[in-house]
C-alpha cells in the first residue's frame, strides 16, 4: 500500500525541507444563484456544463442535476430512506454517492442518474473527488483516503496539516487546478491542499456571504465545485438560500 501520508507528516517535520507560508484568500463574488433551501446540500460537483448535487438527512437524501443558468432542478433521483447522502465524484460516465454510516458507495449514470451500481468501505463517508487517477476521500478526521476508482478498494492515505498541526474535521472535497479543496465542517473556511505532502497551501475566508436574514434557519458552509469552462468555483451551504459563482483572490 502507498504510504503517502507518512511522506507528508516526514516532510511537515524536516528542518531541511521547510513548509512554505500558507497563503490566506478571500472570495470575490461574480454571480448569484438561487439554491434549493431543503437542500441539505452534501457535495457539488460540475460535469458537462451542468451542476451536480448530493443532499442528505435520512428520508431526505437525493442527487441531482441542475441547470448553471437558473439554478433549476432537471433530473432528481431519491435515496432509500435508511441512506444518508454524502459527497460525490465522477468518474468517466458515472457519478460515486458517498453515504455518511451506512458504507455504501453508489454509483448513478451521466447525466441521467439511473443507479447502475454500489460499491462498498468501511468507515464514515464525507467528501470525494476525482484527481483523474484516484478517488480522494474524507471521513470527517486529519486522513485523505486514496481509493482505486474501479474498486473503490484503498490506495494510500494522506495526513493533513496545517502549519505543521493535523487539520481535522475535513469535510466537502473538489481536485482543481492540481490541489484539493475542501470545506472544514463547522466553519466558513476552505483549505487548498498539496496532495503529495498534505501540507495545506491555502486558507480562504468565506464568513459573510449571507445576510443576518438570509442565516435563519440555515446550517453550516458546505458544497465546493470547479467549473472547469470559465476556472470559477461554485459555493453554497446546508438549507442556503443561494448558490455563488467566486474566485478565490488573495486577501488583504
Amino acid at each position: 500500500m502507498v504510504t503517502l501520508g507518512l511522506v507528508g507528516l516526514w516532510r511537515a517535520a524536516s528542518a531541511a525541507d521547510p513548509v512554505p507560508p500558507v497563503e490566506h484568500l478571500r472570495v470575490k463574488v461574480l454571480r448569484v444563484l438561487p439554491h434549493d433551501r431543503d437542500a441539505f446540500t452534501q457535495g457539488l460537483v460540475v460535469v458537462g456544463g451542468a451542476l451536480y448535487e448530493s443532499t442528505g438527512q435520512h428520508g431526505e437524501s437525493r442527487v441531482r442535476r441542475i441547470d448553471l443558468g437558473t439554478g433549476d432542478v432537471r433530473t432528481e433521483a431519491w435515496l432509500p430512506g435508511d441512506l444518508f447522502g454524502e459527497g460525490i465524484a465522477p468518474v468517466g460516465d458515472r457519478l460515486i454517492q458517498l453515504t455518511w454510516r451506512e458504507q455504501r458507495a453508489l454509483i448513478w449514470s451521466l447525466p441521467d442518474l439511473r443507479k447502475v451500481g454500489e460499491l462498498s468501505y468501511q468507515g464514515e463517508g464525507w467528501g470525494l473527488t476525482f484527481d483523474g487517477a484516484r478517488l480522494i476521500m474524507s471521513d470527517g478526521s486529519d486522513v485523505l483516503t486514496l481509493r482505486d476508482p474501479r474498486t473503490f478498494e484503498p490506495l494510500g492515505r494522506v495526513a493533513v496539516t496545517l502549519d505543521g498541526e493535523p487539520r481535522s474535521s475535513l469535510n466537502e472535497l473538489e481536485w482543481a487546478e492540481g490541489s484539493v479543496w475542501a470545506n472544514v465542517w463547522g466553519s466558513e473556511t476552505i483549505l487548498r491542499i498539496d496532495l503529495g505532502t498534505g501540507e495545506v497551501t491555502g486558507v480562504v475566508d468565506a464568513s459573510g456571504l449571507l445576510t443576518t436574514a438570509e442565516r435563519e434557519g440555515v446550517d453550516v458552509l458546505n458544497g465546493i465545485a470547479w467549473n472547469p469552462t470559465d476556472g470559477h468555483f461554485l459555493i453554497t451551504g446546508k438549507l442556503w438560500p443561494k448558490l455563488f459563482e467566486v474566485e478565490f483572490v488573495p486577501a488583504g
